[in-house]
């Protein structure tokens, strides 16, 4: 089975969070000639962070998706931790906005895992991705994040288990660049968010697979 796939749309709950899943996936579609869009949901504001916190991420995303080849992205400036506040309709309706104008074969979005706001992005992004209509994206995959993903309570909760991996043998380099462009949130003070960890989780999931690296993912939908 091969997944073709010609344009792709990351969902994103925070600055960081599509390079800690999906950032050699993302290397590895660009270089490909695919088209990839990247949506970014909420992101470090007032009130939890100061304004220049949240220019500081929004310029090191930039540059990320610069560095990784991604040309088409959205910012929707919902402060962290305050997505619930959103009216269930109204984040819905953007998120399925961003993925109706893109019209993508392909959408990653982030497992429903301990950070509330992954919980509440995960579902609208389940119901905006709805096969209801022809054009409807063929391939949903769930990344993890680390960290989040894997404080969830086993047994209690949803627990990742992946079910499709992807080759980041030749990528694996460019993500750990790419992460450490996110300088205000990858960094030696948060070492279940590093390069070190991120490569890891990367070896990990390679081993399990026959590779050197790997990302992984748990399939939501994939329509052959």
């Amino acid at each position: 089975m091969k997944i073709d796939i010609k344009k792709a749309i990351i969902i994103a709950p925070h600055p960081d969070d599509e390079t800690l899943g999906v950032g050699g996936t993302i290397k590895r579609m660009t270089s490909k000639g695919t088209k990839v869009s990247v949506l970014i949901v909420s992101g470090h504001m007032p009130p939890l962070y100061s304004e220049n916190d949240y220019r500081k991420t929004l310029n090191e995303s930039k540059k990320v998706f610069k560095y990784l080849g991604v040309k088409d992205y959205e910012f929707l400036n919902i402060p962290a931790t305050k997505v619930n506040e959103v009216p269930v309709a109204e984040l819905n309706g953007k998120i399925n906005k961003f993925i109706k104008e893109r019209n993508p074969d392909t959408i990653f979005i982030p497992f429903p895992d301990r950070h509330i706001d992954h919980r509440i992005i995960f579902d609208s992004s389940i119901v905006a991705s709805r096969p209801v209509k022809k054009n409807s994206p063929k391939n949903v995959l769930l990344y993890e994040t680390l960290s989040e993903t894997h404080w969830n309570v086993p047994t209690a909760e949803p627990s990742f288990v992946p079910d499709l991996f992807i080759n980041i043998d030749r990528q694996l380099k460019n993500k750990l660049v790419a992460l450490n462009l996110y300088k205000s949130q990858i960094n030696e003070k948060s070492p279940s968010r590093s390069a070190d960890a991120a490569e890891a989780l990367a070896k990990f999931r390679g081993s399990q697979n026959s590779c050197k690296y790997a990302e992984a993912f748990k399939v939501a939908r994939i329509v052959i």
